[in-house]
């Protein structure tokens, strides 16, 4: 049975364990959103969920529209307090996130959040270059997991370098903005959109 992103990522939000221990506990509960949390509680992951309920409940909305007002996107960036929200320094480095989404159209912030049609796409896709290359059977779904690795870094907004500085992944920034804001930053959604 594969697992049910729909209710790891449920699981993450209502409880602020990490996305791999989510997935985890659905999977060890065959897709049962009540036994994965319980999963969870039992593994000591309680203190998650109160600490989530601090952690990015405040924010702003980001957004960029390109010169030729063909690409736009808005996004929600996640911080703890309402002051950090409002200074002119959060809301700049939303919109440089905001910016780096139109330049780069990610599928997804992180890979859970890929649409699984996306991924069986690109696996196959992999599956059929590696084969056409003439490599043996065996060594296919190993040499596709890899390519699968990289689309995933390629494509997820967090592990893509980020256009202002491409010495520095998306991730390395918002945990350095994070820093700067005296607590965390979270992006928490985005939507691009472009014309045609």
């Amino acid at each position: 049975m594969s697992v049910d992103m729909s209710l790891v990522k449920k699981l993450r939000e209502q409880t602020g364990v990490s996305i791999l221990e989510c997935k985890k506990a659905v999977d060890e509960s065959n897709n049962d959103f009540d036994k994965a949390e319980e999963l969870l509680r039992k593994k000591g992951f309680e203190k998650a969920k109160a600490k989530s309920s601090r952690e990015a409940n405040q924010g702003a909305i980001g957004s960029y529209i390109h010169t030729n007002f063909s690409i736009g996107v808005m996004l929600e960036l996640g911080c703890e307090t309402d002051f950090v929200a409002k200074t002119d320094d959060f809301n700049e480095f939303a919109k440089n996130i905001a910016m780096h989404i139109a330049a780069t159209n990610p599928v997804g912030i992180v890979p859970e959040d890929v649409p699984q049609a996306i991924i069986d796409r690109e696996r196959e896709i992999y599956k059929a270059q590696v084969l056409e290359m003439g490599k043996p059977e065996q060594m296919v779904e190993k040499i596709a997991e890899g390519k699968m690795n990289k689309f995933f870094a390629e494509n997820c907004l967090m592990s893509q370098l980020f256009v202002k500085d491409d010495s520095k992944s998306v991730a390395a920034v918002v945990s350095e903005a994070a820093k700067q804001a005296g607590g965390e930053a979270t992006i928490k959604d985005f939507v691009r959109f472009e014309v045609g």
